[in-house]
């Protein structure tokens, strides 16, 4: 029998999951190297469980928010962010979790403050308190990022004088706002890729890996995400294909089992979406007013790619949202407005191109990625039979995954063809799963744009498994897991699974009182 759900106890179910989280992340987490607590310790063993029985909590609810969201009686989206606020809130001042890189953040942020090349050395070269906070592993390793980040974290290095509390929570906000344009720009992209805007909020903004990793870990992939959305957004709203199309007809075009959804979203949108705030609606537009959200879209998208360099694939995206004014043209006019984006913006970094050769970043050798996985057991291998190329084979397979990389996404975009919001979002996945480095939080650049433009529901339902997989997959300190930690991780998983099924119980048992 299915357990009971409705908003309320999923939103309270959920905020219980994520105050666990930052309760159990204050022994647990990645915390600042002065507080940090031995894992053999009592306290860190009883923070580790904490978190884990918070995590599956929090997908407890998000299964259950899925539940209503496919009911008769589905939520509007302003219900669904009051939802995603609820379950965000604990999180705001817990410490990071899942990973340290918002520290190498805070590190770069005060190099390039400092007038020191991030790309030409690590954080050891910045040296003091923010420098011994970064994992060793990245402390002599170059900034991967783009300028447009790197201006973020060095105005945020400026307004924080260095200080490393002031700065986590700067760089958490800053991680808030790429959430909240991912959750504006979602329903909207969904409306007019003729898919349920409930359910893409439901996927894309309050998916468990958005909550654990965007906002508890502060990940800059939620600004690049943000600003993506944001110009996908742009483009649609500017092309002629849209402003043919009504969004109610849209709407009604959407998957029938999730007409429901739809419809109370239309509803909503008739009463609160009067007036956009950055792109009108492409209805009303003029043509010159069209392109020049056009240029605008292009603009985000190019600054998204400027903090993290997945985000340049969205101006295949754009291109093909604008092949109504014709291949070429499209193809000239967004080539040229990128460019000079491009130029702009590392120009006011004053970092230099040498985010270009950043790119070829190390990978971590305990990176889990399908090419680094076969490229490290095709080397023992080789070192087992006294082979010379041992040392070749890791980069091998790497070149072997970019190859592949560049003629699966060719295969989506020239032969499958699918929408073009949806061709992008299956471009970025296979980026994520082919690259030489995978984390859990890569999963978002493609789930993101696959929430907005999902074909079918059993897309959805995929995905989502997947989702609630990856979201047990890294531990709270971020770093790499013994046995011991396992157990504990598991031991606070299947806590979950018993107070659940308990209250499950407890839920039927008027019933059955009722019914004998």
């Amino acid at each position: 029998m299915a357990f009971p759900v409705d908003l309320r106890r999923c939103q309270a179910l959920g905020l219980a999951g994520t105050a666990f989280l930052a309760l159990g992340g204050e022994t647990a987490g990645a915390l600042p190297v002065e507080d940090l607590v031995s894992p053999e310790s009592g306290r860190a063993a009883l923070g580790l469980v904490g978190v884990y029985f918070g995590v599956v909590l929090l997908i407890a609810a998000w299964a259950g928010l899925g539940r209503v969201i496919r009911g008769p009686e589905p939520p509007t989206p302003r219900a669904l962010l009051l939802v995603l606020a609820t379950w965000a809130a604990p999180l705001l001042l817990a410490p990071p979790l899942f990973s340290r890189d918002v520290y190498s953040y805070l590190a770069q942020g005060a190099m390039v403050h400092a007038h020191l090349d991030v790309y030409a050395y690590g954080p050891a070269q910045l040296g003091g308190p923010l420098a011994d906070e970064v994992a060793p592993v990245w402390r002599d390793t170059a900034a991967p990022y783009g300028p447009v980040f790197l201006v973020v974290a060095s105005a945020l290095s400026g307004l924080t004088r260095g200080e490393l509390p002031t700065g986590l929570l700067g760089m958490r906000l800053v991680a808030l706002l790429g959430v909240a344009l991912m959750a504006f720009a979602l329903p909207r992209l969904a409306r007019h890729c003729g898919a349920d805007p409930a359910a893409a909020l439901w996927l894309g903004a309050l998916n468990p890996l958005v909550l654990l990793h965007l906002v508890a870990g502060a990940h800059n992939d939620a600004l690049m995400l943000g600003l993506l959305g944001m110009g996908l957004l742009g483009t649609v709203r500017s092309s002629s294909a849209a402003s043919r199309r009504p969004a109610r007809t849209l709407a009604a075009s959407a998957e029938r089992p999730s007409s429901s959804a739809t419809r109370a979203f239309v509803r909503h949108a008739d009463r609160t979406h009067r007036t956009p705030l950055l792109f009108p609606r492409s209805s009303r537009q003029s043509p010159a007013a069209r392109g020049r959200s056009h240029v605008l879209g292009v603009v985000l998208v190019t600054l998204a790619a400027l903090v993290k360099a997945p985000a340049a694939l969205g101006l295949l995206a754009v291109i093909a949202l604008r092949r109504h004014v014709g291949v070429v043209r499209a193809t000239v006019t967004t080539t040229l407005v990128a460019l000079a984006t491009t130029v702009a913006a590392t120009a006011v970094a004053g970092t230099g191109y040498g985010w270009i050769a950043a790119l070829k970043t190390p990978v971590s050798p305990h990176n889990w990625s399908p090419t680094s996985v076969l490229g490290r057991a095709t080397g023992r291998l080789l070192d087992g039979l006294g082979s010379d190329l041992a040392p070749l084979a890791e980069p091998a397979w790497h070149a072997v995954g970019v190859a592949a990389t560049a003629i699966t996404v060719l295969v989506i975009w020239v032969k499958l063809r699918p929408a073009p919001v949806y061709a992008l979002g299956l471009s970025l996945a296979v980026v994520a799963v082919l690259g030489p480095a995978i984390r859990p939080w890569y999963a978002l650049w493609g789930l993101f744009l696959i929430a907005a433009a999902a074909p079918s529901a059993s897309v959805r339902h995929r995905v989502a498994a997947a989702t609630a997989v990856l979201a047990l997959a890294v531990l709270p300190s971020g770093g790499p897991p013994d046995l011991a930690q396992v157990v504990l991780a598991v031991s606070g998983g299947m806590l979950a699974v018993v107070v659940l099924w308990q209250a499950h119980q407890a839920d039927r048992a008027p019933v059955l009182g009722r019914t004998a």
